[in-house]
């Protein structure tokens, strides 16, 4: 602010001593607010935003056709477990997805033919409890190891063969071919499946039955064919019969001779 003196010059105004309190106030006030902002900006600039959580069935529903499988997922909680692993540890896993028409090819009935623990089984089956790129499957070990079970006992075994880019895989009562990639990242990978991988434990074939007890033997009446030899034969007794009669004839000729001599000599 100036004033005008009394020659009419001009004068610079001095500041009161308020008026310095308050702008030294204000410039306080400012300083503190620009420093705030400032720290709030640096921590919002280094710190990264939250990635989101995997989600298995979130990524078959993008997808799309597999319905079926999603079901299966959330009723067994078996989908919930996987998300779990997959966001709260290093683990990878690679899922073998089988479409609507897979489930679609089986017989009528199957699926409400198992039982809660069984179904677990059946979507653990297509789970393997490592990360297998496309490229790793030329030199996996047979038979691969799912979350079912340890394939080394024969209970769930299944079987990765590869001829070019194409794969196969065999569970001992199917044989399904990978179709194609539906999601893969650094911990995850979700290939689609032209059939669903039945295992052998609960669908193969069943324990043969057990031979029953063998029965004592019976005594069998001995059979005329069978003692034929130990007996004679028509023709061998009419040949004896004959032999007997020639016997007896010639027997017969020789007495009659003989007394036909006597009564000579007697008279």
């Amino acid at each position: 602010m100036h004033r005008r003196s009394s020659e009419g010059s001009i004068r610079p105004r001095i500041p009161t001593t308020a008026t310095m309190q308050r702008l030294g106030c204000a410039i306080t006030a400012f300083l503190f607010l620009a420093g705030l902002a400032g720290e709030t900006f640096a921590q919002s600039a280094t710190s990264p935003a939250p990635a989101g959580p995997t989600n298995i069935t979130a990524i078959l529903e993008k997808a799309g056709q597999y319905g079926t499988l999603i079901r299966l997922l959330r009723s067994t909680q078996v989908g919930d477990q996987m998300n779990n692993e997959l966001n709260n540890s290093n683990t990878g896993l690679t899922i073998f997805a089988p479409t609507d028409n897979a489930f679609s090819s089986l017989p009528a009935g199957t699926l409400n033919s198992l039982s809660d623990q069984q179904k677990v089984a059946l979507i653990q089956f297509h789970v393997l409890p490592t990360l297998v790129s496309a490229s790793q499957f030329q030199t996996v070990s047979n038979p691969v190891r799912t979350q079912a079970g340890d394939a080394s006992n024969g209970r769930y075994p299944l079987n990765v063969t590869t001829m070019g880019t194409q794969v196969n895989l065999s569970t001992g009562v199917v044989d399904a071919t990978i179709a194609n990639t539906v999601y893969s990242d650094s911990k995850l990978a979700v290939y689609q499946v032209d059939q669903v991988l039945l295992p052998l434990e609960i669908f193969g074939p069943p324990a043969p039955a057990a031979a029953p007890a063998p029965a004592e033997a019976k005594k069998q009446k001995p059979s005329p064919v069978a003692e034929g030899p130990s007996t004679p034969s028509t023709d061998a007794t009419d040949a004896s019969a004959a032999v007997n009669l020639s016997r007896s004839a010639s027997g017969g000729g020789i007495t009659f001779a003989a007394t036909a001599l006597w009564l000579w000599w007697s008279f």
